[in-house]
């Protein structure tokens, strides 16, 4: 039988400090991911965003502090290890184009396969499950190199799904997409999260995107948290203009209610 959903757990990140060549990227983050709810991280270029997806994942180490999921210090466990607690979806990756979609999200599973690589039928009824809950199922034999850029990202993210890992990282995963695709991908991350009780932590540029589909937004400037919270806490005319150096109108959506962001034209 095939255990369909990752056990929930939580993400801390706890004083966390990251240097690259000994310059200091972030200083003393602390944030928690919690099961079911979106967490996007916001904040202008060169802030540290992809840094601290990168570190999350235990991909970077850390100068100072540390990232505890399950009770263990991520840093500390082995590729194989943190595979199986934390998913990775990387900006701008190249994914193989001769590969099918079927093959690529089997690479998911990676981190559970034997000793001669060959994987089970427990592993590929989980890829197929990943690519129902993705919506990509019909897409299984066709070739990476002829989906589009919509299609792929699904793909990415029924490939992190593999994983069965409880934490979801994602590093700009509307980058380059249009408007129908970044709505179609965000809102498949934000069910995931609830149905499947996922953590989930995503880097954003597009604030109207954080409003309408984080739970919790966390602004990052020059390596710091500066502020967290709900989207109406930190999507303001004040916490925004100071953090971008340009002003910016906040004003409630017409239909939702939440922050609209809009900067000034003039």
């Amino acid at each position: 039988m095939v255990k369909e959903k990752p056990s929930p757990l939580s993400l801390k990140i706890e004083k966390l400090s990251v240097a690259y060549n000994g310059r200091p990227v972030l200083h003393d983050v602390n944030l928690e991911l919690c099961p079911g709810k979106v967490t996007a991280v916001i904040g202008p270029n060169g802030a540290g965003k992809s840094t601290l997806i990168r570190s999350a994942s235990g991909v970077l180490p850390a100068e100072k502090g540390r990232v505890m999921v399950d009770g263990k210090n991520i840093h500390s466990l082995s590729p194989e290890q943190r595979a199986r607690h934390v998913a990775v979806v990387p900006q701008a990756v190249q994914l193989p184009e001769t590969f099918t979609v079927y093959e690529t999200v089997l690479m998911g599973r990676i981190s559970y396969l034997g000793w001669f690589g060959q994987e089970s039928e427990r592993d590929q009824q989980i890829a197929q499950l990943s690519m129902q809950r993705t919506g990509i199922d019909a897409l299984a034999d066709r070739r990476i190199g002829e989906l589009s850029g919509g299609e792929r990202q699904r793909v990415l993210i029924a490939r992190a799904l593999a994983q069965s890992a409880p934490v979801l990282l994602m590093d700009e995963p509307t980058s380059h997409l249009d408007l129908r695709h970044q709505s179609g991908v965000l809102s498949l991350v934000r069910s995931l999260a609830e149905q499947e009780n996922l953590a989930v932590l995503v880097a954003l540029h597009d604030l109207n995107l954080a409003s309408l589909y984080a739970d919790e937004v966390a602004l990052l400037v020059d390596g710091k948290i500066c502020i967290g919270g709900s989207p109406q806490k930190v999507l303001t005319t004040h916490v925004l203009s100071q953090a971008y150096g340009v002003h910016v109108e906040v004003i409630p959506h017409p239909i939702y209610g939440i922050p609209l962001v809009l900067p000034d034209g003039r």
